[in-house]
């Protein structure tokens, strides 16, 4: 096959395709599968020559060869022989974002500093994003049809799908778009039942031996009451589905943990997701999310974080989604990081593994630090960022995220170090007066611009925001903001944070004013009085 001028011809499977890609030298595969020539005079090693049937050859260790766009989603079948050494750079690709909220626009954020990213895009996404230049929102691409995601994405030439929210990981996105050679960051549907139902991670503890609260499962709602009745309170009821984050009832009397059976086996407030029970051991220590990148085998530790999920001041108040987060954790040292790793991340991986069902994507574990012993315990997981914290994790993040997605992708994270800013990150979230109750929509927003700029180090990332007919970027959501700073400790960001917030004018808007307020303590008595 004839080079192609300043770039290189591909013809794979008898698809053919053209990809723009300085180099120099061939790579010449049999007819039918791939033929490649490449012109140019940059390079990047194709250090082990190869012919690989059946599968994807990445040429040894070609750490931006599958950001090729065309050649790494077509993986299947590739009969590839590489005789020489080429030296190359990446093409820039385009990402999709699957999501529109808080956590998206942070994903979308950090995937545009990428080198190898030529364009993010993000659907829905929301206004907010799309106002920001982080991404070119997609608001009527329809993420609950594969099909339709399959054909943007093929239309576009995208090159990696990252999919933020848990309902179309449970709806099996990342199976349908693996099935067409996509690569997608993200469990299958299988895997995501992890978050999908307790009752089924709860039961891979029990097996093997990750640390959690003990519990039992009930459909019956008199036999769940006995159950509660013998181990007496405080005790926690969980609906085993996905419930928004409303799921988990914390009662400190008997007549609250019987209301809570009874809104999930009874009443069904929860639908499908309450059909089942969960009545687990309350325990007493300290909360913190950890999270992990897990390419099917391996696991490499990201950041800490830890976050606030009561609506008011002094953590008091209904739970929410989440009020605010900042990373890292004081509570978690080094020392509990690597514990974690030890004792709940990697175990899950490979016990996932041994099950049949490879778990591909973040981990998020919420971890809690017994206050009796000092160990940590699992308390759940969750199949993607948290939101909150994936706004605080993103703003400290350095190491490229298309390249390391990718990398998950293809299973090849083993020896994959993430590189993080040693500066804290801490995030208020803004959220529209009654949340997480009723509250009102579409109420103006103004002065975002001067807030980002009033104090060095803000980022604003957009959770729920739209534009009205006179084109005002007005409240769309319950959590509407997330105000997000970086500062030298922790009482920087927070200060920073806070600074930001009160340039903002929005009178039917609130948030907590402590955000931070454990790492805070913990900075204050450290230091010599």
């Amino acid at each position: 096959m004839a080079a192609m001028a300043g770039g290189c011809a591909l013809e794979l499977a008898g698809n053919a395709a053209a990809l723009r890609w300085n180099g120099g030298g061939d790579a010449v595969g049999r007819k039918g599968a791939v033929a490649v020539r490449v012109c140019g005079a940059r390079s990047l090693s194709l250090a082990q020559s190869c012919g690989v049937s059946g599968g994807f050859s990445e040429f040894g260790r070609v750490g931006f060869w599958s950001g090729v766009q065309g050649f790494a989603r077509r993986r299947r079948g590739v009969v590839v022989r590489a005789s020489v050494e080429v030296e190359a750079e990446a093409e820039a690709m385009p990402v999709l974002v699957v999501g529109g909220g808080g956590r998206e626009h942070a994903l979308c954020y950090a995937l545009r500093r990428s080198p190898t990213c030529s364009e993010v895009f993000c659907a829905p996404g929301n206004a907010g994003i799309a106002s920001s230049g982080d991404a070119v929102c997609v608001g009527d691409l329809d993420v609950s049809d594969s099909a339709a995601v399959i054909a943007f994405c093929r239309t576009r030439g995208v090159g990696l799908v990252v999919v933020g929210p848990e309902a179309p990981l449970v709806a099996g996105l990342v199976d349908d778009l693996a099935d067409v050679g996509i690569p997608a960051f993200g469990p299958s549907a299988a895997a995501a039942a992890l978050e999908g139902s307790k009752d089924f991670m709860k039961r891979l503890c029990d097996k093997y031996g990750i640390p959690t609260a003990k519990y039992q499962s009930f459909t019956e709602p008199e036999e769940a009451k006995k159950y509660i009745e013998e181990q007496g309170v405080p005790i926690v009821v969980k609906a085993d589905g996905l419930a928004a984050g409303k799921g988990v009832v914390v009662a400190l009397t008997l007549e609250e943990a019987f209301a809570a059976v009874d809104s999930m086996l009874v009443k069904s407030d929860f639908g499908s997701a309450g059909g089942l029970v969960l009545v687990e051991e309350f325990l007493d220590g300290e909360e913190v999310s950890f999270f992990a990148l897990v390419d099917g085998e391996n696991a490499v530790p990201m950041a800490s974080a830890q976050d606030h999920k009561r609506v008011r001041d002094g953590d008091t108040g209904p739970n929410t989604g989440g009020m605010g987060a900042y990373s890292p954790a004081p509570a978690l040292s080094p020392e509990l990081e690597r514990r974690v790793m030890e004792t709940i991340i990697y175990p899950t991986v490979k016990g996932m593994h041994a099950e049949g069902c490879k778990y591909l994507g973040v981990l998020y574990a919420g971890v809690i630090i017994e206050k009796k012993n000092g160990l940590p315990k699992l308390l759940e997981y969750n199949v993607r960022f948290g939101d909150p914290e994936c706004q605080v994790l993103m703003m400290r993040l350095q190491s490229d995220l298309v390249q390391v997605l990718l990398s998950a992708c293809k299973g090849g994270l083993q020896g994959v170090q993430l590189e993080w800013a040693e500066d804290p990150a801490l995030v208020v979230v803004m959220a529209a007066n009654g949340y997480p109750g009723k509250y009102v929509t579409g109420t103006r927003i103004k002065n975002l611009d001067g807030a980002e700029v009033v104090v060095p180090g803000v980022k604003i990332f957009h959770a729920g925001t739209t534009m009205n007919s006179e084109n005002d970027l007005v409240s769309a959501g319950g959590r509407v903001l997330g105000v997000t700073a970086v500062g030298k400790d922790i009482a920087d960001a927070q200060r920073k944070a806070y600074i930001a917030v009160d340039q903002i004018d929005w009178p039917e808007g609130f948030c907590r004013r402590d955000i931070g307020w454990r790492a805070v303590s913990r900075l204050q008595e450290a230091r010599p009085s």
